[in-house]
């Protein structure tokens, strides 16, 4: 590959779970596909006791376990795990970063990138000791994996102390999902194609439905979520983007700011949902036992270390609405929960219905035309349109057809979104990554709806696991007149 860039890749927290089940194959497949150069190093760090071969036995174990296809080779695993280093830091004490001091000497002509993949409590600390020990370089990077903070208010206090020691344009706020290969397709829909480019607004757009919907439950991580809860973990951060990335004006260019100008722009636009409105467009759920898939589970309330005073969401449901001109009146429905139906992640564009019908009423089916994005678990765009029924039908039937707009399936392995944006971070493209005023202008719109549900006293609906949520869910669009999109 041609501009390769030398880098110390220094994570920060490797023995945690994101780090060994995303971060390192990741790492690995840059590796294999010749992103990385070949004398950068992944220096690991953590707190857990261990030498750089037990480390590399833990990844070697890791990986046979979760590579599930064909991608992965011994000869090119053990160049890779060569390049590897593991450092046992109290990320909290100072003198200890001379550990890690000795390990950088005589390679500062490598940039260096810091991923914090740990508590955000830590950022702060994690990057007064590396400026105390001297060991930030002007190449050097810091990314922060959310979430940050839980408020505007603990947002900007990680953000002023992560600031003193690197710039803006230094720090990479990630969100896995602007990573995904179908997300980043959105901007090449939009924006490269003249047949979508005149009539994605209110003219020509009915409304739109963004849903990431999970089977699971906690896994342990109660104490997390419960301080957080779907509002928070999701729609602030995951679903906000992506309806940025729906519904942003076309940037000047791809040029990171550019796109990230627009990205706010949409943010600031977000009509506050206050008042009598929370209860009309905003629905909370937190799951009761029930079934998924085939086993019983228990309810929220009732999972490892639960606390049954709990009144944390763990379903919302919100109408948001966009008050500028391209967008007035086109509702945009968001939807996130755990323990629902199936997991999946998809954006539909409901476009308008046809404004007089010429085609007999008797045995046609007429529907509007859609868009649909799937994110996962299998990423796709389809196109749903209208066609005649084949045959000599008196009448004329239609029926709706899908048009697949999916790459071949010949085409290479499609890369995972850590793959994406890790390879960002090491070209400093930060043009999939959050601004800090986008974070906060996102907070602000966040707050304004959790600050309101307490206030009026507005508790989670209780849903069965395995279902769809709360039937209030399918209250707040159905007044409406719409319903949610199911394939």
């Amino acid at each position: 590959m041609d501009n390769l860039k030398k880098c110390d890749i220094i994570i920060f927290g490797a023995h945690g779970d994101l780090a060994l089940r995303k971060l390192m194959p990741a790492l690995y497949h840059l590796h294999q596909d010749g992103h990385i150069d070949e004398s950068s190093r992944i220096i690991g760090v953590s707190r857990e006791k261990l030498s750089t071969k037990e480390y590399s036995d833990l990844i070697s174990e890791k990986f046979q376990t979760s590579f599930k296809d064909e991608s992965y080779d011994e000869k090119i695993f053990q160049k890779f795990i060569s390049t590897l280093i593991y450092i046992s830091i109290d990320l909290t004490n100072e003198i200890e970063y001379k550990k890690l001091s000795k390990v950088l000497k005589g390679h500062e002509d490598k940039e260096r990138i810091n991923y914090l993949s740990t508590a955000p409590s830590l950022f702060g600390i994690i990057c007064k000791n590396l400026a105390q020990m001297k060991l930030i370089v002007p190449t050097s990077r810091v990314v922060l994996e959310k979430p940050i903070g839980n408020n505007l208010a603990s947002s900007q206090v990680i953000n002023d102390e992560v600031s003193k020691y690197f710039e803006e344009s230094a720090i990479y706020r990630i969100d896995h999902y602007l990573g995904k290969d179908t997300v980043q397709n959105i901007l090449a829909l939009r924006f490269s194609n003249m047949l979508f480019t005149p009539i994605w607004n209110t003219q020509y757009i009915d409304h739109i439905q963004i849903t990431v919907a999970e089977s699971v439950g906690l896994e342990g991580r109660w104490d997390y979520y419960n301080n957080y809860g779907a509002m928070r973990d999701m729609i602030q951060n995951h679903l906000l983007q992506l309806l940025c990335l729906i519904t942003m004006e076309p940037p000047s260019t791809l040029d990171g700011d550019r796109v990230r100008d627009e990205k706010l722009k949409v943010i600031r636009a977000l009509r506050f949902i206050e008042g009598d409105d929370l209860k009309l467009k905003t629905v909370r759920g937190q799951y009761g036992s029930g079934v998924s898939g085939d086993k019983s589970v228990p309810g929220y309330l009732e999972e490892d270390g639960g606390n049954s005073n709990s009144d944390t969401e763990t379903f919302v449901a919100i109408r948001a609405d966009i008050d500028n001109w391209r967008w007035h009146g086109v509702p945009i429905y968001l939807r996130t929960g755990k323990r629902m139906s199936e997991r999946y992640s998809e954006i539909v564009i409901d476009f308008k219905d046809i404004p007089h019908s010429i085609f007999p009423k008797g045995g046609v089916c007429i529907d509007s035309n859609k868009l649909v994005i799937r994110l996962q678990p299998d990423e796709s765009i389809s196109m749903f349109i209208m066609n005649k029924v084949p045959g000599l039908n008196e009448g004329m039937k239609l029926r709706q057809v899908e048009l697949d707009l999916n790459i071949s399936e010949d085409a290479p392995r499609s890369p995972d979104a850590y793959e994406h944006l890790l390879l960002d971070v090491v070209r400093s493209n930060p043009t999939l990554f959050m601004r800090r005023d986008e974070v906060e202008a996102a907070w602000v719109w966040a707050d304004k709806i959790i600050e309101g549900w307490k206030s009026q006293g507005i508790k989670p609906k209780s849903y069965k696991a395995g279902t769809c949520g709360p039937s209030s869910s399918m209250a707040l669009i159905e007044r409406d007149g719409r319903s949610w999109y199911e394939k």
